[in-house]
């Protein structure tokens, strides 16, 4: 091989080289801004919190006295490689000798290269403080999973040889005022014991105390429609301040038809159905805003299905 080919290979890996090196900065670039979308809602957070709050507060469960399992999917930003996709789980048993419930909270949190994953058991007590009144706490410890895995955008490249993977304790707690027809509700599912440090381009607002109040009221329009208004305020250090409305209508108890907006410019409609023990749910959730993304596909999908124990009056709690 003559020298002129020789250099000419040379320069020719080193140009392959530059473009891989370009493409996966471009890539980390492409994270880091929908990253930085992302952040702007809480990492824990979901439409259908009207029909499910135990993982936001799980003294919401004391409300529950048949015991129930529920998982619910959601998909962010349709259409977009790598967008965000949230898997949770949550089931609890009453406990009603101590007027009491336990449960258990899963949760898997995936962006692009980056995954996190929580798993949390729970104790809820109540006392009774007037006529069909209760006044109910609970708390919950975990553990929190956080992993990076850059050498993904380019094994070859020092800037993303180094992977990122750690794991930290979880503890929280909540406190919930209730009766059959409302209650108002404080929480804080997730304050980690200690400093989860500085994760690459993922900000320490994922790992961030998180603060929640809720509230809900169900009102009788007739014999078989009744209405509930819901409110979940959200709170995070370093993430804006989020607010959820929601309005849902119960026919017979069984379907369920009602809005969702988000004062990040999001709104939702969400169906539900009750049939027998099962719930199945879904809601479509788009941006009301012309720069949100910046442009991209923002629609939101989210499907639940739960299951309740137990019969008649006990199973076909709406609040």
């Amino acid at each position: 091989m003559t020298n002129d080919s020789m250099t000419n290979d040379k320069k020719m890996k080193t140009k392959n080289i530059t473009i891989k090196s370009r493409a996966a900065l471009l890539f980390a670039g492409l994270v880091i801004m929908m990253s930085g979308v992302k952040a702007q809602n809480n990492q824990f957070s979901y439409t259908q919190y009207m029909d499910n709050l135990t993982p936001l507060n799980p003294a919401y469960s004391l409300l529950d006295k048949a015991g129930s399992v529920n998982t619910l999917v959601r998909k962010q930003w349709a259409g977009i490689d790598g967008a965000p996709t949230t898997f949770l789980f949550n089931g609890n048993m009453p406990i009603e000798q101590f007027n009491a419930s336990a449960g258990l909270v899963v949760l898997n949190d995936q962006f692009a290269i980056e995954n996190q994953t929580e798993v949390n058991a729970y104790f809820a007590k109540s006392v009774q403080v007037g006529t069909n009144h209760y006044l109910g706490v609970s708390l919950n410890a975990g553990l929190r999973g956080y992993t990076a895995n850059y050498s993904q955008l380019d094994a070859a490249d020092p800037v993303f040889a180094n992977d990122v993977r750690q794991t930290k304790p979880n503890v929280g707690f909540g406190i919930i005022y209730y009766s059959d027809k409302y209650y108002i509700g404080v929480s804080v599912p997730e304050l980690t014991i200690n400093s989860l440090g500085t994760a690459g381009i993922q900000n320490s607002s994922n790992f961030a105390n998180h603060y929640y109040f809720s509230g809900a009221v169900l009102l009788n329009i007739d014999q078989d429609i009744t209405f509930k208004p819901a409110t979940l305020l959200s709170y995070a250090k370093g993430v804006p301040f989020i607010g959820d409305i929601s309005g849902t209508f119960y026919m017979k108890n069984e379907f369920g038809i009602g809005l969702n907006y988000r004062t990040n410019s999001e709104l939702a409609t969400i169906v539900t159905y009750n049939v027998n023990s099962f719930h199945i749910g879904y809601s479509y959730q788009f941006g009301t805003s012309s720069d949100n993304l910046g442009g991209f596909s923002n629609a939101t999908h989210e499907i639940t299905l739960g299951y309740r124990f137990g019969n008649g009056a006990a199973n076909s709690r709406t609040l």
